[in-house]
């Protein structure tokens, strides 16, 4: 759990976490990260709240999704593609 800032979204400060996560190689490229049921139940978080997380890093580019599999931390030199 993480203790909620109140002028934050919840998916804009879970999402920061996972950033966060990338960055210091607990995510490695190419390595899956939480899927929407697991962030429900590490943050507390709604399943739309976790869908909208994956949505967003998506958009930005720090992750992709592999239909039936799962999502994955993007190579950065594939992002700069």
């Amino acid at each position: 759990m993480i203790e909620w800032r109140a002028n934050a979204a919840k998916w804009a400060q879970v999402a920061e976490v996972i950033k966060g996560r990338i960055a210091d190689g607990t995510y490695p490229p190419d390595a899956q990260v939480p899927s929407q049921h697991e962030m429900v139940q590490e943050f507390g978080i709604a399943p739309n709240t976790a869908q909208k997380v994956l949505n967003r890093l998506r958009e930005e580019g720090v992750v992709y999704s592999v239909k039936g599999v799962g999502t994955f931390v993007q190579r950065q030199d594939d992002a700069d593609m």
